[in-house]
């Protein structure tokens, strides 16, 4: 179980100040930091320019000519402190996804890797309701866990050099979906039309650490 005092402060880089809890995923941390980062967001502290929540820590950007640092530690540290909810309002999002085929390129693999038959893996792969830990990576890639133990494997050992957006990755016990066309390394099991990143909204990125997701297996999907 979390210790509510098992966290420290420090400084990330010359305007970044960074609180940290223990270094695993976990639910638990997860909603410390979804949590502890909403509260830093309300409280619009002078100088402030970013607040981003991780796995495990949350970064707090703040521009060196306009913030009392020594202010603004204190402030941080008193509100880590608070117990407050340890979770913030989330939402459940149901995410339709093509697998296998040119949709999910390494379905077939993961299948070999682990043992189970493609189908096995989709079974699997739908089963969990994930949260979403962190964006990051490529603007707008959430990363989700935890999958199944039985469908874990490692990223390819050579990225591609473009993976369509939509695509739906493993990698490790982590699954994502890439928002964009980009480079990666993750292994591609399917693929849908949820959740690209769109930098004309006012929030670009679709998903947001703490949201639920649940993949749903389906025939076809929108355009992409």
């Amino acid at each position: 179980m979390l210790n509510p005092t098992d966290w420290r402060i420090t400084m990330a880089g010359d305007a970044a100040v960074a609180i940290e809890y223990p270094p695993r995923i976990d639910p638990l941390i997860s909603q410390r930091v979804v949590a502890l980062a909403a509260r830093i967001r309300a409280a619009r502290h002078v100088g402030v320019r970013d607040v981003v929540p991780s796995y495990h820590a949350v970064t707090v950007y703040f521009e060196p000519t306009h913030t009392d640092l020594a202010s603004l530690w204190t402030a941080l540290e008193e509100e880590a402190e608070l117990p407050g909810a340890m979770e913030t309002p989330s939402r459940e999002v149901i995410v339709p996804v093509v697998y296998g085929g040119v949709d999910g390129p390494d379905l077939g693999e993961v299948a070999s890797f682990s043992g189970c038959t493609t189908e096995e893996v989709v079974r699997l792969h739908t089963s969990v309701l994930y949260r979403v830990y962190m964006v990051g990576f490529l603007a707008g890639f959430p990363y989700m866990g935890t999958i199944d133990s039985r469908i874990a494997m490692p990223r390819r050992e050579v990225p591609r050099l473009s993976v369509p957006a939509g695509s739906v990755g493993i990698a490790g016990i982590q699954t994502g979906i890439y928002p964009m066309t980009a480079p990666g390394g993750w292994r591609l099991i399917g693929r849908t039309a949820v959740g690209r990143f769109d930098p004309e909204l006012d929030s670009p990125s679709f998903y947001q650490p703490g949201d639920r997701v649940r993949f749903r297996a389906v025939e076809k999907v929108g355009a992409p």
